[in-house]
């Protein structure tokens, strides 16, 4: 009774200050990651003298965010100039290069569902559609949003840097923090809670982040080769790699916004239609494989879980939250995992589930 009472309050504070345990989440894996530089440069003799703990820390720390900024400074550009595009956009020479498909697609529709003839045009409804969604409103509103995005942005690197310092300076620090919160007779529960937990999520994240870059390179190499310049074909590999974070209903939502830019900028030699199909069967073929084969594999391999458990939890994830919910199904699952293995393993369904971990 007292283990469910912890357990209830434990994860009330973790939702209701989501925000900075998502904060101190991400310090600690990136603390995790730097860990192996800290003790190196520890190690290193500068006459005769070894180097304080906070300037490896700090030295460290630098590392990290220049090696991420330097990631992000590739793409910024891209997306600026690919906004500026959607601005200038001229939508009846883009609405007529696609005009002959829509044509037979309304014919075909009118036959098979036996519609009547009337003056109703999917053309012009596709058109009064895609101007209601992207007009000049839209875009200021999209670039107020980009520049409120950045100043969050900012207020998050800020915060998770001056967070990964201290836990890089003080070893041992994040574990001191939240085994500060329990009696001291659960701490030692609490610590191999923590260490499964670390293990687990670092090489959920690492991993995630490794497939994405993957399927970055390989969906921009491939649309590269079959004739697309090259800042369209890094811009869909860039959306699909971000996309990818968000199980199932991420490439999904990457894949129309792909397909928006094939018929805005066509490959050179293809009408837009073909750049459409062209674009549509790559990320099927790419994507599907991943999604349904890699993903559920890779996933229960490093969070110690059945690829069905996986899906399973996504699903309902999704259902009871939504893109958010998908996002955070899986890391959420393994804490709860792992906390279930700790303070209630007397449980058989508790055992089942938890019996690779």
């Amino acid at each position: 009774m007292v283990g469910l009472a912890i357990t209830a309050a434990i994860l009330f504070l973790i939702w209701y200050f989501s925000s900075v345990v998502i904060y101190i989440l991400v310090s600690a894996v990136l603390a995790i990651m730097g860990r192996p530089l800290v003790s190196w440069l520890l190690k290193l003799q500068i006459a005769g003298k070894s180097m304080p703990r906070w300037s490896a820390a700090s030295i460290t720390l630098v590392v990290i965010m220049s090696v991420m900024m330097a990631v992000f400074s590739l793409f910024i550009p891209l997306i600026f100039n690919k906004i500026n595009e959607f601005a200038h956009l001229d939508f009846p020479s883009v609405l007529a290069s696609v005009e002959e498909p829509i044509a037979h697609a309304q014919a075909y529709m009118q036959h098979t569902f036996a519609m009547p003839e009337t003056n109703f045009s999917l053309t012009d409804t596709l058109a009064t559609t895609i101007k209601s969604f992207i007009n000049y409103d839209t875009i200021n509103n999209t670039f107020t949003s980009i520049i409120n995005i950045a100043l969050s942005t900012l207020i998050t690197i800020f915060s998770i840097s001056f967070i990964t310092f201290f836990f890089l300076k003080e070893d041992g620090l994040f574990y001191s923090m939240v085994t500060a919160m329990f009696p001291e007779r659960l701490q030692q529960n609490v610590t191999r809670a923590l260490d499964s937990i670390t293990v687990l999520l670092s090489r959920y994240f690492t991993g995630l982040l490794t497939e994405s870059l993957i399927l970055m390179v390989v969906i921009s190499t491939v649309m590269i080769l079959f004739g697309m310049k090259t800042d369209n074909a890094l811009m869909i590999g860039l959306i699909m790699g971000v996309m990818n974070v968000i199980p199932y209903a991420g490439p999904l939502i990457g894949g129309v916004i792909s397909a928006f830019i094939g018929i805005v900028t066509p490959i050179e030699g293809y009408t837009a239609i073909a750049s459409v199909v062209i674009i549509c069967c790559t990320l099927f073929c790419i994507k599907g494989f991943d999604d349904f084969v890699l993903q559920p594999t890779i996933y229960s391999e490093r969070v110690k879980a059945h690829p069905l458990e996986i899906f399973l939890v996504i699903l309902m994830a999704g259902y009871m939250a939504g893109i958010v919910g998908m996002l955070l199904a899986i890391p959420s699952y393994t804490v709860l995992r792992v906390l279930a293995k700790e303070f209630f393993s007397e449980f058989s369904l508790v055992k089942k589930l938890t019996q690779n971990i």
